[in-house]
């Protein structure tokens, strides 16, 4: 048996913090569904010791050399991948993802470390033409102490995605992430803390959701906050962070439609779809959910889609042969089975999986297709964030964009066809932040990532994500 081994607390003014009299959280295993450790959550008194510290470290790290900032966030990266397999194997006993998924999420989160590292060098501003003796100037300068909030589903990765242009941009950051996969963050604080980033300069507290969100957004310290997860709390931490006119980001849910036409390569493409739509047991907010297939391939596919879904090995993630681990927590199954029985009252077919299923006390529920899936089942409109792909065809190019955009979400979106002409079309008229012609692949270091409309606004990753911290001023002078 693999032992988890995270040794969980509070990361306050460099001090990692337990016991004290804290409540405490079980962290869970999600393929047997036994707890692993308690994890100390924070009072209203470790939030108040946090503010204070993040605005200590945001005067000291404002003031650190860029080369220095670029130092330490190659230096994190380094220990990252030297420390991979024991990161990783956290990551799958608390989120239940596959070990393979955890050690690309640990090595995308070193590429973004370093990318970083370049990017905090170049943040440049300009000199604006002015008579002979007289300069205009525009700086950009780090916005201040950032509030940054963590879905579970990439534990590693979304605590990199947040600290990494935060620290770039010469910002202090107080991160919670999710309670549920704490070890993995810790472990990833304990990396920064190894490469010598100052205590005052990175905190990390864990509780009660709504009270950490409502004492971190009232504070006047938080000048920013950056948040990944639902469009519900999403929004409700928009509206606390108004009333001190903090910058936000917001990184929220999706619903990603795939528009399959009849000239693709059929088989690259179920190839391509398949493994990802099920890959982290569909709980990733870009993955492919709405399958729009034309009318002259959707037989193919459908059955192609099926085949190759049945195939697919479920299990615990640190078993070798698991293509697919068990959900996050209870209750994921459990709404994925509401949602497979309202398709199935509305006429839904289901070509594979379609259940739930008991596995040494796991949250395990079967890969699933359902196919000729009714446009007023609740899967076609609520964003079901599990392993459920929703089959239905179409004729023209003009219904596949329709559909595509019937939604308010508008994060990632994915089209396949061979065609020069209407791949443009597709780019230029999906409302999606980020779409995939003929390739899965969003994310990258250097490319932003987010969304428009209800999926949020703001950028994280790239320059973008960097400039996303800072402000802009001008000086004039004569």
């Amino acid at each position: 048996m693999t032992t988890y081994d995270a040794k969980l607390g509070l990361y306050i003014a460099g001090e990692w913090l337990s016991g004290g009299g804290r409540d405490t959280q079980g962290v869970r295993d999600p393929a047997t569904g036994a707890v692993q450790a308690a994890l100390p959550l924070a009072s209203a008194a470790d939030l108040d010791l946090a503010l204070e510290a993040t605005q200590r470290g945001f005067v000291q790290w404002r003031a650190t050399a860029p080369e220095a900032r670029a130092s330490l966030l190659v230096k994190t990266a380094q220990l990252l991948r030297e420390r991979a397999d024991h990161i990783a194997r956290i990551a799958t006993l608390e989120q239940g993802k596959v070990l393979a998924e955890a050690k690309g999420e640990l090595a995308f989160a070193a590429n973004l470390l370093e990318f970083h590292a370049g990017e905090a060098v170049r943040i440049y501003g300009r000199v604006l033409p002015r008579a002979p003796g007289s300069r205009s100037l525009v700086l950009h300068q780090p916005v201040g102490p950032v509030a940054a909030f963590c879905a579970w589903n990439f534990p590693i990765m979304n605590v990199v995605r947040k600290i990494a242009p935060a620290l770039a941009a010469g910002c202090s950051i107080i991160i919670k992430p999710s309670e549920e996969t704490a070890g993995s963050a810790v472990e990833v604080l304990r990396c920064f803390q190894d490469a010598g980033l100052p205590g005052d300069v990175a905190q990390c507290v864990f509780g009660e959701p709504d009270m950490v969100s409502r004492q971190l957004l009232a504070s006047p310290i938080t000048r920013k906050l950056s948040f990944t997860g639902s469009v519900p709390v999403g929004k409700h931490l928009m509206k606390l962070a108004a009333d001190t006119m903090m910058a936000t980001t917001m990184e929220l849910g999706g619903h990603g439609p795939v528009l399959v036409f009849d000239d693709c390569d059929l088989d690259k493409t179920l190839d391509l779809l398949v493994a990802h739509k099920f890959r982290n047991a569909g709980q990733v907010c870009v993955a492919p959910t709405r399958f729009h297939v034309q009318e002259g391939v959707y037989d193919r596919f459908a059955a192609g889609f099926a085949e190759r879904t049945k195939a697919l090995k479920v299990g615990d993630g640190m078993a070798p042969e698991s293509q697919m681990g068990p959900m996050a927590n209870p209750r994921r199954p459990e709404a994925i089975g509401a949602l497979v029985d309202d398709a199935r009252a509305h006429g839904a077919r289901v070509l594979a999986g379609g259940d739930s299923f008991a596995r040494d006390g796991g949250f395990f529920f079967s890969p699933t297709v359902l196919a000729d899936v009714s446009l007023d089942a609740r899967a076609m409109n609520e964003e079901p964030f599990g392993p459920i792909a929703l089959l239905r065809p179409f004729t023209t190019v003009e219904e596949a964009i329709e559909q595509a955009n019937r939604l308010p979400f508008g994060l990632a979106a994915y089209c396949f066809t061979e065609n020069g002409r209407r791949q443009n079309l597709l780019g230029d008229a999906i409302e999606a932040g980020m779409i995939g012609i003929n390739s899965v692949r969003l994310s990258a270091p250097d490319s932003p990532f987010g969304g428009v409309k209800d999926s949020g606004h703001g950028s994280e990753d790239g320059p973008e994500g960097v400039a996303a911290h800072l402000v802009t001023k001008t000086v004039h002078m004569v």
